[in-house]
């Protein structure tokens, strides 16, 4: 079996992911901080249970991974607060900027040795906020772009293997994310997406022909559509 990576793994899109892996037959080590092996019930999936804010905690991961042979990283993890950038406090900006950027860059780092050999995937789980400027997501906006830019140099970087890079960027998709948050996606179908949109688009992906990339894919809702908490207006 194929090894898979997956970050983010206990929810949300990085729990869509991992289930589209495994029915593909694919071997799937899920990372995050309240992982368990349970959580799938499949003899395929194995769990990691880490702290990709902290760097200790992120950098013995990258160690056991450079053990595995592994042929797709996903990196799904993510973290974000939406404010004045003058109310974030330190803790927030270092722990968003890591989480999102920093960890990313690690893994990849641990891995793309293997990742090269194997012509495999390097899928980041992006955001549309890399490719737009949006008011009190000054930070959040930043690492995303950034994560882009990575990917976007390492793409350029490795075109002598046969390694396939890509950024997707989803627009708002209903999950776990926005629990802390003073919004969240809205009622509506067709103004959100949902985890599973980004595991189709990670299956067409991994079924296209190997000779070709799609770098960059953007998801959508067909409208637009957010909810904030306490109102009953759907849009903003």
């Amino acid at each position: 079996m194929r090894v898979a990576i997956v970050t983010g793994a206990s929810s949300g899109i990085g729990k869509a992911i991992c289930e589209r892996l495994l029915s593909l037959k694919y071997e799937v080590i899920g990372i995050s901080r309240t992982i368990t092996t349970e959580l799938f019930s499949h003899t395929a999936f194995k769990a990691i249970q880490a702290d990709l804010s902290s760097e200790k905690e992120t950098l013995k991961v990258c160690e056991a991974l450079k053990e595995k042979n592994t042929f797709i990283l996903i990196n799904a993890a993510g973290f974000g607060r939406f404010e004045p950038h003058e109310e974030l406090n330190a803790a927030t900006i270092t722990k968003m900027t890591f989480v999102n950027l920093t960890a990313p860059m690690l893994l990849t780092n641990a891995t793309l040795k293997n990742l090269k050999q194997n012509d495999g995937y390097l899928i980041n789980i992006n955001s549309i906020e890399a490719i737009r400027a949006s008011k009190f997501a000054g930070v959040y906006s930043a690492t995303k772009a950034g994560l882009k830019a990575f990917s976007d140099s390492l793409f350029e970087e490795t075109r002598k293997s046969g390694l396939s890079i890509t950024n997707i960027n989803p627009d708002m998709t209903q999950s776990h994310f926005y629990d802390a948050l003073r919004f969240e996606t809205s009622s509506k179908e067709d103004e959100k997406l949902f985890a599973s949109d980004i595991a189709d688009a990670l299956e067409h992906i991994l079924t296209m022909r190997k000779g070709a990339v799609i770098s960059d894919y953007t998801i959508r809702s067909l409208r637009f559509g957010i909810s904030k908490k306490g109102h009953s207006s759907s849009v903003l």
